[in-house]
């Protein structure tokens, strides 16, 4: 762990594929709309979802695009992506809509909610930086029921800001707003390039909660303090962070 367990005072969490399994409500969503995708292209297409989630949110911030045509675009890209026939705008937004109707089932992770309860117990603050749509993600906190560990006050919305994960700024407004040392925090996110890169650039230290099995992408070398591949890793690493 580079010698990070006497180190850290705060932890800081993403929100999505962190605090709760994304590819649950994506998949239930896809069965119900795509009947035609194999059980065997789920992972690869929720994977080619994030993908473009991630790299055209920015466009989003910028008002670029519009969150209606980057919602659109992301399915029918990640779609093609897999060789699977293009879909329409509308059937597009219809996806959107299960999508959101399947997220608002959400349940926070069992070993998420064991970490929290023990850093709670150990009254280490725990806080929250998320990229996406402000409504949208903290329809999610509610459902999730994060403020029972996580005050108000320490959540940073990325539309909310006009950052967005990677953005050096934005892990900086969180050590303004959260009042924390970053050489003294620990991110806890499961995308390398938004939560390892963005943190570690910011000099805080980075757990890459990797439970998807991903590879570092190509040119980028180990800056993580720590990488754990399930979450039955979280709650035995913080026991030991904070022993």
């Amino acid at each position: 762990m580079k010698g990070v367990s006497n180190l850290i005072e705060t932890v800081v969490f993403d929100i999505d594929d962190t605090i709760y399994d994304q590819q649950e409500p994506f998949r239930k969503a896809i069965q119900k709309l795509f009947p035609l995708v194999s059980e065997a292209d789920m992972l690869p297409l929720y994977t080619r979802f994030r993908v473009h989630s991630d790299n055209n949110f920015n466009k989003v911030i910028t008002q670029e695009w519009t969150l209606e045509y980057m919602r659109a675009h992301r399915i029918n890209q990640s779609l093609q992506d897999l060789n699977y026939p293009s879909i329409t705008d509308e059937e597009s937004l219809h996806f959107q809509s299960v999508y959101e109707d399947e997220l608002n089932s959400i349940s926070m992770h069992q070993e998420v909610e064991k970490t929290l309860d023990f850093l709670k117990e150990k009254q280490v603050p725990i806080s929250i930086i998320t990229n996406g749509p402000t409504d949208h993600q903290y329809k999610k906190i509610l459902q999730l029921g994060l403020l029972n560990w996580v005050d108000e006050d320490n959540i940073i919305i990325s539309q909310a800001t006009g950052y967005e994960k990677p953005d050096v700024e934005i892990f900086e407004l969180g050590k303004k707003q959260f009042a924390l040392n970053p050489e003294k925090a620990l991110y806890v996110g499961d995308n390398f390039k938004n939560d390892v890169l963005g943190s570690t650039r910011a000099g805080w230290h980075a757990l890459w909660l990797n439970h998807r099995n991903r590879q570092l992408p190509e040119g980028t070398s180990q800056i993580h303090d720590i990488e754990l591949t399930s979450f039955e890793q979280l709650l035995p690493t913080f026991q030991h962070i904070f022993a």
